[in-house]
């Protein structure tokens, strides 16, 4: 059938409809209060005048549809749909920044707490999602400290010979080792560590009341003094979160500024009354926007990036939401079958100024950012309205109740004066500068590097000291390792260090890349100096793991280690490999990491070809009888170089060796 005539038959139902191209695949998702006029728009002729309408009506072969009861239902379908097919002519956002959760393996024999950044159905129970990313880390430190539940790799299956250094030092129950604890002395450290995480501190610290007065009364006061001290933690935190509570409620705050057709939007996460962080996207090329006034916006397609809650606030167990909208709309969305691809826009498209409507761009946004996420704030505060803001509204309230198992309202409102209003002209204010910064190449400060090297890496402190490895060699032959190292923010070329791989034969860059880091850090625990804050490993993911082999053997758990893979420029976390880091290439974080790696690379490469220069140099010498290996490298670190060890005469030789040494060598070369 014609598309013309299919357009013809579809009702005149609220719903959700969809653009193939000859391929069959999704180019475009769009909603409408009315399917028939919406679609039919497209091609009516001032629309298809317009570059982006033009070019995916030219596109379009084919458009299917799903007719839904109301418009919350459409709204929900759309973003699913969207987030699902990813069609290229729907906004596709770019967020470089992704929150972490506490991750609880309940179901393992003996459970771990983990930060994670990728949820997975494995049984597993997940918290948060957390912000700033380090409060993640500070919680499962917390557990450490306090519940002695651990966060190591080691197998658990099976008995081991000693425990790790986490034992020794009082942050683990050691249930590696047979006899060290039962468990039911475990479990019962791990439903202590489920109820701080559901935030049910009340019923924890009146189960650990029980458990210190039977350890009192059986005097076991060692046992009783922890369930004490552990009471007093407890209790500290809920007067923290009764401090938040009184002091404000959540809220996100959006600002955007929009110049020369790109687009920098800011977020601020406020939680009990405060700012505890922010998020920045960025569009470089705007896709489609609708104009006609009787439609609806279309959605775009959210990056990793999440919306996060403090440790302040309860956290909340992310489980599966059954009967809202959300939920019927994957059931509905299973209608529609066909292959989805990202592209970028063609060159056709590009090259047309587009007009930018706020009001269509935050309805898509805010959709597409909120919808299916774990948490949402009670506040949403944007600068422009929007047709489908009471809709979204409706939706993100179910989503709300469901997750919180009671009726919660959900408030969009744009503010015209007053404090509220002033945090949206601080929020445009901070977009301006990220525009700036971002599109307008200024460099940010080293701090800003700092924290966002920090942010994007999950790490547990701002990097102070990154020690970079690199592996250097030809077929096998004079294989070398370099280190560099960058300190408060630039390059401290005095701790640099060189390597020669003694172990390995032949190529093998993760033997070699395991010798070198081995080396170092048995070094480092001789010395009893500090690790640093990162290292960082030049490679993929065989050579971040031959590194983790080699802490691991020297028994340093929880530091961090990254690497960085060439050509795709991925950098990958140890332990969240699955879910690698892949930033922005104007980012700033990754300039800092390329900057590092491509000077190890430097240093690396430099000591090779020393060494093989030497090598060649000195493989001459030693065939005239009578020179040495000794007597070589005393001829080349005085002459510098073969050539003039060529070039010197008898007297200029019988400085370094013997006269006849001396005239052997001008023999040679004369010859």
């Amino acid at each position: 059938m014609d598309i013309h005539q299919k357009i013809r038959s579809i009702p005149a139902s609220p719903g959700v409809y969809l653009y193939k191209n000859a391929e069959g695949e999704v180019i475009y998702v769009g909603k409408a209060k009315s399917l028939r006029h919406r679609v039919s728009s497209y091609f009516h002729e001032g629309r298809v005048a317009d570059a982006k309408t033009g070019t995916l009506v030219r596109e379009a072969v084919d458009v299917d549809y799903i007719v839904v009861a109301n418009n919350k239902e459409a709204l929900a379908l759309e973003n699913h749909l969207i987030k699902q097919k990813k069609p290229r002519f729907n906004i596709l956002l770019r967020d470089d920044k992704t929150y972490p959760y506490v991750k609880l393996t309940i179901s393992d024999r003996y459970p771990r707490v983990y930060v994670t950044r990728r949820l997975k159905k494995d049984g597993s129970v997940y918290y948060g999602p957390y912000f700033p990313a380090n409060l993640a880390y500070r919680i499962v430190d917390l557990i450490h400290r306090n519940f002695l539940v651990p966060s190591c790799n080691v197998d658990l299956n099976r008995s081991h010979p000693r425990p790790c250094l986490q034992y020794y030092i009082g942050r683990c129950l050691g249930p590696c080792v047979e006899g060290l604890t039962t468990p039911e002395i475990y479990q019962e450290a791990v439903r202590d560590v489920k109820l701080f995480l559901d935030g049910r501190q009340a019923e924890l610290a009146k189960s650990l009341r029980e458990r210190m007065t039977r350890a009192a009364e059986a005097q076991e006061f060692e046992r009783a003094a922890k369930y004490r001290d552990l009471i007093s933690t407890v209790e500290q935190l809920q007067e923290k979160q009764r401090i938040a509570a009184v002091e404000g409620d959540d809220a996100d705050v959006f600002g955007y500024h929009y110049e020369n057709g790109m687009l920098a939007v800011n977020l601020f996460h406020m939680r009990g009354g405060r700012v505890l962080d922010r998020r920045e996207f960025f569009w470089e090329d705007l896709p489609h926007f609708e104009s006609s006034m009787e439609s609806e916006a279309e959605n775009g397609h959210v990056g990793t990036g999440i919306p996060a809650r403090s440790v302040e606030r309860n956290s909340t167990n992310i489980h599966a939401r059954e009967g809202t909208a959300s939920s019927r709309a994957e059931n509905l969305s299973g209608e529609i079958n066909g292959t989805s691809e990202t592209r970028a826009l063609p060159a056709s498209a590009r090259a047309h100024e587009i007009d930018f409507i706020p009001s269509q761009f935050f309805s898509q946004f805010l959709t597409q950012l909120y919808i299916g996420q774990p948490y949402v704030p009670r506040n949403v505060y944007v600068p422009v309205d929007f047709e489908d803001r009471e809709a979204l509204e409706e939706v993100l309230s179910e989503q709300l109740a469901s997750e919180g198992g009671r009726a919660t309202r959900l408030h969009i409102t744009v503010p015209s004066r007053g404090d509220k209003r002033s945090l949206i002209d601080l929020a445009a204010n901070n977009a301006k500068q990220l525009y700036d910064q971002r599109f307008r190449v200024m460099k940010p400060s080293a701090r800003a590097i700092q924290e966002a090297l920090q942010d994007a890496l999950a790490l547990p402190d701002l990097p102070k000291r990154i020690e970079c490895f690199d592996i250097s060699h030809i077929q096998g032959a004079e294989t070398v390792a370099s280190m560099v190292v960058w300190e408060d923010g630039k390059m401290k070329k005095s701790d640099y260090r060189k390597f020669i791989i003694r172990s390995v034969d032949g190529v093998d860059d993760f033997a070699s890349m395991r010798e070198v880091v081995g080396r170092r850090y048995q070094r480092v625990q001789n010395e009893k100096k500090e690790m640093p804050s990162l290292i960082l490993i030049d490679g993929g993911l065989g050579q971040l793991h031959a590194a983790a082999d080699a802490l691991a053997s020297l028994q340093i758990i929880n530091q961090p280690l990254a690497s960085i893979a060439k050509r795709e420029e991925i950098i990958y976390v140890c332990g969240q490999e699955d879910d690698p880091v892949v930033l922005d290439h104007h980012n700033p974080v990754l300039h800092l990491v390329q900057l590092i790696r491509d000077e190890a690379h430097r240093f690396a490469v430099t000591f090779h070809r020393k060494r093989r220069q030497m090598r060649d140099r000195s493989t001459e010498l030693r065939e005239i009888p009578g020179v040495g290996e000794r007597t070589t490298r005393r001829l080349l670190e005085h002459f510098g170089s073969l050539q003039a060890v060529k070039q010197a005469d008898v007297a200029a030789l019988s400085a370094v060796v013997t006269k006849t040494q001396a005239e052997a060598i001008l023999e040679h070369f004369q010859k």
